[in-house]
């Protein structure tokens, strides 16, 4: 009966198309959200009791108390090495400690000096160390400023809504005397219970029921909320996931953003509901700076964001600007958690890029794919059994559309049991994998986080045994509904649970696999089929901590040990590769995300962009959406469209659902499947550009896909743009994201840039609205002069099958700078880029010389790719091409002339990629 159950269950939630918003809390539904937004700005009753105020070399401590109740909190501020301040506020003395969110900092953050300049009776002021920064912390009622000399960068708590839930006990209910008799004791947990607090009880304090779901809520009320107050911003990003715009909109009229990792089939399009990962991270830019704030809190979170400039219109700004308005543009942000401390980074910039290397020294940096998993995958759910997979493997071939990984999703395993293979569909595993290998090809297989429970399935045995799952409310393991039916979940928090699991992916224990198989986590929000809001209870428990606390992190979690399992099971070798659907900060640290349950319709394509570039503005730039739409069926148009839009986004997946005709690239009729091979192609040309970027992405934590904001930050034409994007600082691309569509228009920033159609040459300048007719096979991308691209332009069947493959550089001039690039080689897959053993080259064109100079000397590493063309736009005819290498040699070289476009093709240079070498025309 169970697994018709299951199946019912599945039908009902996939069989809709369209999400069930009643299956979600909106704020008004979730308690400690209704509470806290019910408090409206004014004057905070939090005062700073500067007397306890004691300073370090490094740390500042400081008490507030609410004058309301007479609970005290300690406040703690640190400066810390990169320009960033951080800010923890915590009961003085809780009942119980409060969770403090782990494993998200790579390190304890390096600290460094602060010192008072200045202390009355009012505030006290302090020195941030950089330039004229400071910190203002007013006394009454407490307030805290970060100045840059006669300007405001940043206010907490300026509107007066702090907020800060102790813990205490129940007074209707028998208590704990031990606890009571403590409470008692010490006077600075002393709260007076008002009677407003005591009239609230039966509010959702201490149990809340959603649906058929009651929360027990143990501890009671725990909430913490913070504003922040952003003077002269009018746009702010980030906190992903949500299927909204990039910019963020104001929510005074509706719901906060909500950050809570859920499974939610077919989300709706510019809705603030929560989706299936959280990056409680928000970069705020203006013309003169960006900054950014990181709340490190793992529990339900809510985003409230209001401007003072929200409801006007462009003649009103026009209006303030021509009569010189005398209100400055702000934008103020509210955060609200259920539980938890507040701790928070606030990142001072000043540029974005400033804010990306800040945030990366707190979180870490986007891990660096192995380079196939940086060409095309082929997924649906599901390739049936073993010939089904040989069959569209010789599709591709047959068809010479490269690809180069397949994936397998829940239907191969034996009973949806992970680690294991359908001994029937897949009985002999690695004969498929073996034949994928032949091919230079991989393959991915799905590892959910939901363990079938069966007393004959060997993990859920171990799993038990060890005491590793996730416990209810009684102690006893948790159980829900999920795709086998009754399932556990292990509990990730734990670093033996983690260990252990890692050690299920050795070639021993997860038998049938080998080297070319790689792993996908799904449904890790956790997903609970049966659960309050298809997740996990909240008052289910992690040791200590209830799932409340940690929710969501549970995904980071699942990610980190599946990762964990794959680098081990090749002694340490080998790079992995895993894909995750639930996120949260450092998830980029761990490998790629997908951005889920999508829909066969041209607004979800067109979605996929903004979704994209907000995690990438949160660290996360491994991203991509389902080609196609996960759900229904696209139409011919959509499908080569969204083929073209995903060549040119960093994760490149078709994924289809269960319930939808097969849609291989060659099934739409000859003239699709050629423009479809043209898209695919087009990306495997540019993977060494990608490579090279997701190399700088791993050491700067600069995104790889990033809106034009960020390499134009003065241009306020950018700032709201979302449909098109830089990939790099030197690709423009506008996808075609409209059905229909006869020309696009793309925005080409920077008044002294020009730039390149990658396709005709043609070269147009910066700082102009440029029409673009469109045909079918159109996908409008641009060069900017100034750069040097190198592309490898003979496409095989797998980009392993390219290792060797010389290339081609493309250079793009811009006469009034130089132009430059870089060349990144390694072997792609290993962790030997980390021993030093890369190439890592600048390429330069200045003064009618084009060079290759070793970016990194100390580095060791040979290739046998050389460099077969040179193509150089914006060009004027040279007499004559020489080349010089390192050994002092020189030859003349064969080069065409367009004189129509200005282009100049140098044929068969021959240098080997890894050399010193220049090229001077003459």
């Amino acid at each position: 009966m169970a697994p018709l159950l299951v199946l019912g269950l599945a039908l009902c939630l996939s069989g809709t198309w369209a999400v069930d918003k009643g299956n979600f809390k909106t704020c008004e539904q979730s308690a400690f959200c209704k509470r806290q937004r019910a408090l409206k700005p004014g004057e905070s009753p939090y005062r700073a009791l500067l007397e306890t105020m004691e300073l370090t070399n490094t740390r500042l401590t400081l008490q507030l108390i609410n004058d309301n109740n007479k609970v005290r909190l300690l406040l703690e501020l640190y400066r810390l090495q990169g320009n960033i301040t951080r800010v923890k506020i915590n009961e003085l003395k809780p009942l119980k400690p409060r969770y403090e969110v782990p494993d998200v900092l790579i390190r304890e953050p390096t600290t460094e000096p602060l010192s008072v300049l200045s202390q009355d009776e009012n505030g006290v002021v302090l020195s941030l160390g950089v330039e004229s920064q400071r910190v203002i912390i007013s006394a009454r009622p407490f307030r805290l400023d970060i100045m840059e000399g006669s300007d405001v960068l940043m206010s907490l708590n300026s509107r007066g809504l702090l907020a800060f839930e102790h813990l205490r006990m129940r007074k209707d209910t028998q208590a704990d005397p031990e606890a009571e008799k403590k409470e008692e004791a010490d006077p600075a947990n002393q709260a007076e219970t008002t009677k407003e607090e005591e009239e609230k009880v039966e509010d959702g304090m201490w149990e809340e029921t959603f649906k058929s779901h009651t929360d027990s809520k143990p501890n009671g009320p725990s909430a913490v909320s913070l504003d922040f107050s952003l003077p002269g911003v009018e746009h702010v990003y980030g906190i992903p996931e949500h299927a909204d715009t990039l910019r963020l909109k104001t929510t005074d009229n509706g719901d906060p953003y909500r950050l809570y990792n859920l499974d939610v089939f077919q989300y709706e399009l510019y809705n603030p509901m929560a989706l299936y990962g959280s990056v409680p991270v928000m970069v705020a830019h203006s013309a003169q700076r960006t900054t950014g704030i990181f709340w490190l809190n793992a529990a339900e979170t809510w985003v409230d964001i209001s401007s003072n400039t929200a409801g006007k219109t462009v003649f009103g700004k026009m209006l303030d600007y021509v009569q010189g308005s005398s209100e400055t543009p702000q934008t103020d942000v509210r955060w609200i958690s259920e539980s938890g401390i507040i701790d928070i980074f606030i990142m001072l910039g000043p540029t974005p890029k400033d804010v990306f290397s800040q945030y990366a020294s707190l979180t870490g940096t986007q891990s660096f794919p192995p380079l196939a998993s940086l060409g095309y995958h082929q997924c649906r759910w599901n390739y049936n059994d073993q010939e089904d997979v040989k069959s569209v493997d010789a599709g591709f071939d047959e068809h010479d559309i490269p690809y180069d990984f397949i994936w397998l999703d829940i239907e191969h395993t034996d009973g949806k049991r992970y680690f294991t293979w359908d001994p029937h569909k897949f009985a002999t595993p690695k004969e498929m994998l073996q034949g994928l290998m032949d091919k230079k090809r991989k393959m991915v297989a799905i590892v959910d986080p939901h363990i079938k429970v069966d007393g004959n399935y060997k993990i859920h045995n171990e799993i038990r045994s060890r005491g590793f799952y996730v416990k209810n409310k009684d102690g006893g393991d948790y159980e829900g509904w999920c795709w086998p039916g009754s399932a556990s979940y292990p509990d990730f928090t734990r670093a033996d649970m983690r260990a252990w699991w890692a050690s299920m992916f050795a070639y021993d224990q997860y038998e049938g696999t080998m080297e070319n198989l790689y792993t996908w986590n799904d449904m890790n929000e956790p997903s609970v089929f049966n659960g309050p809001e298809v997740t996990m209870h909240k008052d289910a428990t992690h040791g200590a901590w209830e799932h409340r606390d940690i929710h969501n992190l549970y995904g980071l979690y699942v990610q980190m040990a599946t990762a964990e399992g794959l680098i081990q099971r090749s002694g340490g070798v080998e790079r992995p590769f895993v894909l995750t659907r639930a996120f949260f900060a450092g998830s980029q640290r761990l490998g790629a995300v997908w951005t889920g349950d999508n829909a066969a319709e041209w607004g979800h394509l067109k979605i996929s962009i903004p979704m994209c570039l907000s995690m990438g503005l949160v660290g996360i730039s491994f991203c991509g959406a389902d080609i196609g739409g996960f759900f229904k069926s696209p139409s011919t148009e959509l499908l080569v469209r969204w083929y073209q839009a995903g060549a040119y986004q960093p994760f490149y997946r078709a994924h289809a659902h269960v319930d939808t005709p097969r849609r291989e690239p060659w099934l739409f009729g000859p003239e699709n499947t050629a423009l479809i091979r043209e898209a695919v192609r087009q990306r495997y040309t540019l993977l060494p550009y990608w490579y090279q970027l997701f190399y700088r992405a791993h050491v700067t934590g600069e995104p790889v896909m990033r809106p034009l904001w960020v390499e134009y930050p003065q241009d306020l034409a950018t700032f709201a743009l979302e449909d098109e994007y830089l990939i790099g600082r030197d690709l423009l691309v506008h996808p075609v994201v409209e059905e229909g569509a006869r020309g696009v228009t793309a925005y080409l920033p920077g008044k002294d840039e020009v730039w390149f159609d990658v396709h005709t040459f043609q070269k147009h300048n910066g700082a102009q609205n440029l029409y673009i007719p469109v045909t079918m096979s159109s996908i409008p991308v641009f060069q900017r002069g100034g750069s040097i691209i190198p592309r490898k332009l003979r496409v095989r069947r797998s980009s392993t099958c390219m290792e060797h493959d010389p290339y081609t550089l493309y250079v793009a001039l811009n006469l009034q700078r130089t132009a430059d690039g870089e060349l990144y080689i390694d072997d792609g897959h290993t962790f030997n880029y980390e021993k030093k053993e890369f190439i890592y080259r600048k390429l330069t064109f200045a003064n009618k010389v084009l060079s290759s100079v070793n970016l990194a000397p100390d580095a060791k590493f040979t290739t046998d790719s050389w460099i077969e063309r040179i193509i150089v736009l914006g060009a004027s005819k040279p007499s004559k091409v020489t080349l010089k290498t390192a050994d002092g040699q020189e030859k003349q070289l064969e080069f065409d002339f367009d004189a129509s476009m200005s282009v100049l093709t140098v044929r068969k240079p021959g240098m080997n990629a890894g050399a010193d070498w220049t090229m001077t025309f003459q």
